[in-house]
């Protein structure tokens, strides 16, 4: 038997209750998306996602192929670890610290001592296409990293790879991940190479490599102990810090994640194929393209059918979000959303309501490969 698992990254469904509380009161990923675009999900309707509460743009079948829902966060934060760990059973008793005035010049002069430069660019919360346009050709001067972070407690790393080998940035995010600690703790240090020439610099987004604190725990352990394969597609094992995995998949964009994901699924194997769909959030959600996030959506709409139909006798799939990034909403932060939750399998059906907490997910995977788990979640069967 054979749970995968794709995370639509930011396809938020709604805001929260609370979303005042994060100036998201009014941000609606995927209704905003469909009403700005005119895009048609077919498929995705045909699991039921119209049905789910809140959902006002799809259309709705009699009997729906799949089980169909929402999910709050109790995780305090609208990142993407946040998000990620919840779903594994991970509670976080506050949040991940973020950085929106940049972060410390003595931190990062302790950082820079330590990988043997004589200084750094930028520094603030920034666009990372932005970061490059505007700092690239300095950093190809001086040699000096490009830093930024952004609304998420993220360290983030910029550099040319004609100027600074790939695996030179992998050393500098390795040091910063082990500076960034205590007080200064933050869930992710990520590394952005990119390349080009002044006024046409680009990121390798394939390259990309995060580094993330190691989590305690999880459902990903006990399906690995349990004897299963554990299959981390895309950014998935770097969001764990690799824990948990018995294999790594890179990607480079989601047509790759999709077709990388069917092949795992038509493999002989027991386990769990975890999969996350970045171009979502990464490429159109923070730019606010919706044109971009919408033709994202249907791209995965029209690959749907074939992830359906490799599906054997006992296998289940789920779709899921992790928080939102409406493409028409105000700024370019990620909004604080109900999280998508559609799940096809043998004889599932029916409205799974709005769950309480993303740990549902992972207690529902453990419970369907007989595994004990003593941990968060309620499973959904």
């Amino acid at each position: 038997m054979k749970v995968v698992a794709i995370v639509l990254d930011s396809v938020g469904l709604g805001y929260l209750p609370d979303a005042p509380l994060f100036g998201d009161e009014g941000a609606d990923t995927l209704d905003r998306t469909v009403l700005k675009t005119g895009v048609a999900l077919p498929h995705l309707a045909d699991l039921g996602l119209g049905w789910v509460a809140g959902v006002h743009t799809l259309p709705r079948p009699k009997e729906p192929k799949g089980a169909f829902g929402r999910m709050r966060e109790v995780n305090p934060g609208k990142d993407t670890t946040t998000g990620h760990r919840e779903f594994v059973g991970i509670y976080l008793e506050r949040p991940f610290r973020t950085y929106p005035e940049g972060f410390p010049e003595g931190l990062l002069r302790a950082w820079a001592e330590r990988i043997g430069v004589g200084g750094w660019l930028l520094n603030r919360p920034y666009s990372g296409t932005e970061a490059i346009r505007d700092y690239g050709e300095a950093h190809l001067k001086t040699g000096y990293p490009i830093v930024y972070t952004s609304a998420d407690s993220v360290f983030q790393v910029a550099a040319h790879v004609e100027k600074v080998p790939l695996e030179e940035l992998y050393h500098w995010c390795q040091v910063a991940r082990e500076t960034l600690r205590g007080e200064h703790q933050v869930a992710r240090v990520i590394a952005r190479p990119f390349a080009g020439e002044p006024e046409a610099f680009y990121r390798l987004e394939h390259l990309r490599r995060d580094f993330a604190l190691e989590p305690p725990r999880n459902v990903l352990d006990a399906l690995k102990e349990g004897g299963l394969e554990v299959v981390g597609v895309g950014k998935i094992p770097d969001i764990y810090a690799g824990r948990g995995f018995t294999r790594a998949v890179k990607t480079k964009d989601n047509k790759g994640g999709l077709e990388k994901t069917l092949a795992l699924m038509e493999e002989g194997f027991s386990g769990l194929v975890f999969t996350n769909l970045v171009d979502f959030d990464a490429k159109y959600g923070h730019r606010r393209n919706p044109e971009g996030y919408a033709r994202a959506l249907e791209e995965v709409d029209r690959f749907l059918p074939r992830l359906l139909s490799a599906l054997g006798p006992e296998d289940h799939l789920f779709l899921v979000s992790d928080h939102g990034n409406d493409p028409t909403f105000l700024g370019t932060d990620h909004t604080w959303e109900y999280g998508m939750l559609l799940w096809a399998g043998p004889g599932v059906r029916g409205d799974l309501g709005t769950r309480e907490r993303f740990a549902d997910l992972g207690a529902t995977w453990a419970r369907l490969f007989g595994l004990a788990w003593e941990g968060p979640g309620k499973s959904l069967v």
